[in-house]
């Protein structure tokens, strides 16, 4: 499935980054969205490199700042002179958010970047693209959405919140021509998963995992979960009583320091 015009947010770096140059080195006209200018003035550099017909648009700023936000994705929508093809809510923050050490603004900025940000991000998307009866919208959840994990509620509650977002989303837009999807990443190699201070199962490289989102998108999937052994082990956790679940996630997530 070609897209010709694409807008991903958090684009300066991880899994946005790659998902943007994948899409500029097919040839569509990418806006680029994050708060560092100069790397997304890098990215738009690289792919400008590479030749060929597709673009990077840098477009800094903060996505917290909703008006910012709606502005960059009408002014997208007004230069491709329609709906956007694909829109990629991407931008995420994970930090730590232990129950016996929680910081308020943690669990806030947390919360603000990935529920808030991603939901206006896919809410202003939506109208131009019902209106022309095609289109995609994209979240980043996170394998994290199904369990609460020891040491990360902010940021497992805040993709849980994703999941059924897009879930209730996605059965509104039956019948209108436009998909919703939502990704559930495992552990990929980025600069988010590097601060982790314990082991990562299933650990991917980052071309791997973007080669695993842009095929599920273009096949149409309603769910994109990934690596397939990661999202089986999750599947499994789920399924465990919360008796036995709740004793075993303290006692790891005192062993590593949550």
């Amino acid at each position: 499935m070609a897209h010709r015009t694409v807008l991903v947010t958090g684009a300066s770096s991880g899994l946005g980054r790659g998902l943007a140059a994948h899409y500029a080195r097919e040839g569509a006209t990418v806006h680029a969205l994050a708060r560092r200018a100069d790397a997304l003035a890098a990215l738009a550099s690289e792919v400008a490199g590479r030749g060929g017909a597709g673009r990077v648009v840098p477009v800094a700023l903060d996505v917290s700042d909703a008006d910012a936000q709606v502005a960059a994705i009408r002014a997208a929508e007004e230069q491709a002179g329609s709906a956007l093809d694909l829109v990629i809510a991407n931008a995420g923050v994970s930090e730590p958010t232990p129950g016996w050490r929680m910081d308020w603004r943690v669990v806030k900025r947390v919360l603000d970047v990935n529920v808030s940000a991603a939901c206006v991000t896919v809410a202003a998307a939506l109208p131009a693209m019902i209106q022309r009866g095609s289109g995609t919208v994209v979240a980043m959840s996170s394998l994290a959405a199904f369990r609460g994990f020891p040491g990360t509620g902010a940021y497992c509650a805040s993709k849980a919140a994703l999941h059924t977002f897009m879930e209730s989303v996605r059965v509104d837009l039956r019948g209108t021509g436009v998909r919703a999807v939502a990704i559930y990443p495992g552990f990929v190699k980025t600069e988010m998963t590097a601060k982790n201070r314990f082991r990562m199962p299933f650990l991917m490289e980052l071309d791997d995992a973007v080669q695993v989102m842009v095929r599920g998108i273009d096949r149409g999937d309603a769910v994109i979960a990934f690596p397939a052994a990661m999202s089986a082990l999750v599947r499994a956790v789920r399924a465990v009583p919360r008796a036995i679940y709740e004793p075993l996630a303290h006692g790891r997530g005192r062993g590593r320091g949550a």
